[in-house]
């Protein structure tokens, strides 16, 4: 393997005695420490001996034929091989400072490199042949102390609900809850041995002198499992000038990979090796350091340096591509407390820098691409009028597009937070004498910087549609029906979306009071003709032939009204309903007590047209689209002796 020819042990120095001769050493003057050092050394060396590899290279020395000292029967062999390393190192302290020339020094020195060269073995060994039980996912979700007691919980809870579902099957449930709750242990046991063996040898070589070679071995086997992780996340090293190269679709395929690996990277990629990197490495907060900054530093920056180059590339911007943008600011947003924690250490300052870089550019862009939109709207050169004063493509095109943004309201927040609202614009003085603020939103919003940012783009928008009004040219009712259609859907939008919590009410009121203030003046302009033409008192005493020319004058106004408008449109039925309900109020009564009082006076069919029932029912009529012409419009074909036997149908039944 490639990993064993990196690996190489560096003895402290070379034998110069052998077995045989260092025995009989001793060391001068002797003293009751030494023997006991002496022994120790003797002790020591049994047990050392025994696991002693005979290996002179590499490839012998990870063969995977030797028999590890850390397997499960070999395990009180283990704690003895630790403990004669820890007693032989204290003997080496002794005879350095008792008598650094003791033939048993370098006796001790000799055995000290036959045991690192085997705990090096063993824990390349235990890192190799444990990888399911370290594997970043495991160590993070076992890194909660609650896992396994939430985990027999969720077993319980499963036997008790089976077993009240029927007393046969309690046996045959015990018993897999039993064989899952073995199996949970055996895996569990595991874990805690590697864990622990790992811990136990990566201290002994440490605290021996050998912690270069451990910390060696240890980041060539983790950064590997690093890079392998991220390479099948679909995470990849792209600069911004090869992002620039891209299309769009293939950018935004990488974009949609990374936002599908970042999570995963950070709560369990990361956080478990930095958890195995703790509890390894626990003695020494330096060594802990700089291990996992070895083997996490360059594929962090290579996962949060994407975001960022994605924000330079400016070619990209514009108003659609925002929602892929703040879709990366939201996922290293809710990160950032794990980015801290994980990347904690000094080292790796320059991790958790490039991902509050990341977030800054992410969000000038933001704002860059807010600002495109709003240019977007005003800038509108549209000149073709709505058919029938429907809603404008341009107004369900933005209310559509705030509704969205507002699955984002949080992140825009913080993107908006600093960022004045008091832009240059061409909009009328008119619509610039109250300037927006916070106070036209609702002051206990958490977010009324965003709050004031969508207002002022829905102004943008509502002065954009005054302005189209204009396309209908002489037809003033029509415009001013175009207007209270546009501006209904604006705070209808509002009101049942996410967008109603950031205008608030005080907006939807304001705004509200200005779409009937529209509808009234639709109403005054369209039917002006029809609501004049009869008496202010329809029972005053008049002469027949002035009752004769107000039939006449109704019949003309309602006639020629209702053929214009028979093409006209209110989506919202609400709305329309609203308006039909205020023309009938105005309309109908007034006309049924003339057309009671006088309508035998009259007595002439050519006159009196329109019964009150027939009004109603062209009233209902109205407002869908419908485009007849005078001479077969319903208006014109209602006569008294065909609707006279016909049941009473109010269009509120319609």
């Amino acid at each position: 393997m490639k990993m064993r020819n990196k690996i190489f042990l560096s003895p402290l120095i070379s034998p110069t005695s052998s077995h045989s001769s260092s025995h009989s050493s001793k060391t001068s003057p002797h003293t009751l420490s030494a023997t006991i050092m002496e022994e120790n050394v003797d002790c020591a060396e049994v047990i050392i001996r025994k696991w002693d590899l005979n290996a002179t290279d590499s490839a012998r020395l990870y063969s995977s034929n030797t028999p590890s000292l850390f397997a499960q029967d070999h395990r009180s062999q283990a704690q003895q091989f630790i403990k004669s390393v820890n007693d032989l190192q204290s003997a080496m302290h002794f005879f350095v400072s008792e008598d650094p020339g003791s033939p048993m020094l370098i006796r001790a020195q000799n055995l000290m490199q036959i045991a690192m060269k085997r705990l090096e073995k063993e824990f390349y060994s235990v890192l190799k042949t444990n990888m399911t039980a370290l594997h970043p996912e495991s160590v993070s979700l076992r890194s909660s102390s609650s896992r396994a007691s939430s985990t027999w919980s969720a077993f319980s809870d499963f036997q008790n609900r089976e077993t009240s579902e029927g007393e046969d099957d309690d046996d045959e449930i015990t018993t897999d809850i039993d064989q899952i709750h073995i199996k949970s242990n055996k895996t569990e046991k595991v874990y805690e041995d590697v864990m622990s063996d790992l811990r136990v040898i990566a201290n002994c070589m440490i605290s021996s002198g050998y912690g270069k070679e451990c910390t060696h071995i240890y980041n060539l086997i983790r950064k590997s499992i690093i890079d392998e992780t991220l390479y099948y996340l679909g995470v990849e090293q792209l600069s911004s000038s090869q992002l620039q190269k891209m299309a769009w679709d293939d950018i935004e395929v990488k974009i949609k990979k990374w936002l599908a690996a970042v999570k995963t990277a950070v709560k369990t990629l990361f956080h478990g090796e930095r958890v195995l990197c703790d509890h390894v490495f626990c003695a020494s907060e330096k060594i802990r350091e700089t291990c996992f900054t070895e083997i996490s530093r360059g594929n962090a920056l290579t996962l949060f340096s994407f975001p960022e180059n994605v924000a330079r590339c400016k070619k990209i911007f514009s108003p659609e591509k925002m929602f892929r943008f703040l879709d990366i600011y939201e996922a290293v947003s809710e990160l950032w407390i794990d980015i801290g924690m994980i990347f904690s250490f000094d080292s790796l300052s320059g991790v958790r820098a490039q991902a509050m870089t990341s977030l800054l550019k992410l969000g000038e862009a933001v704002r860059t691409m807010l600002l495109q939109f709003e240019s977007a709207i005003e800038k509108d050169s549209s000149k073709t009028a709505v058919p029938g004063g429907g809603v404008h493509p341009l107004a369900r095109y933005v209310m559509n597009y705030l509704v969205f943004l507002t699955d984002y309201s949080g992140a825009l927040a913080d993107i908006v937070a600093d960022w004045p609202t008091s832009v240059q614009t061409s909009l009328p003085e008119s619509y610039l004498s109250s300037p927006i603020s916070a106070n036209d939103v609702d002051d206990d919003s958490p977010a009324s910087t965003i709050s004031v940012r969508l207002a002022w783009i829905i102004l943008v928008l509502l002065c954009k549609l005054d302005g189209k009004a204009g396309c209908y040219g002489d037809h003033v009712a029509l415009s001013y029906l175009f207007l209270a259609n546009n501006l209904n859907y604006v705070v209808s939008k509002v009101k049942t979306s996410n967008l109603m919590p950031l205008m608030g009410p005080d907006w939807v009121s304001k705004h509200e009071s200005k779409g009937k203030q529209y509808s009234a003046k639709y109403e005054r302009m369209g039917w002006a003709k029809v609501l004049t033409s009869l008496p202010d008192d329809p029972t005053v005493e008049i002469s027949l032939p002035e009752i004769k020319d107000s039939f006449r004058k109704f019949n003309s106004g309602f006639e020629e009204a209702y053929r214009v408008q028979s093409s006209w449109v209110i989506p919202d039925s609400k709305l329309r309903d609203q308006i039909k309900f205020s023309l009938s109020e105005k309309m109908v009564p007034g006309y049924r007590v003339f057309y009671e009082n006088h309508r035998e006076e009259v007595g002439d069919e050519s006159i009196v047209r329109f019964t009150p029932d027939d009004l109603e029912n062209c009233l209902c009529d109205l407002f869908q689209g419908r485009s007849e012409g005078m001479g077969s419009s319903r208006a014109t074909s209602y006569r008294v002796s065909s609707v006279s036997t016909s049941p009473s149908s109010s269009w509120t039944g319609h």
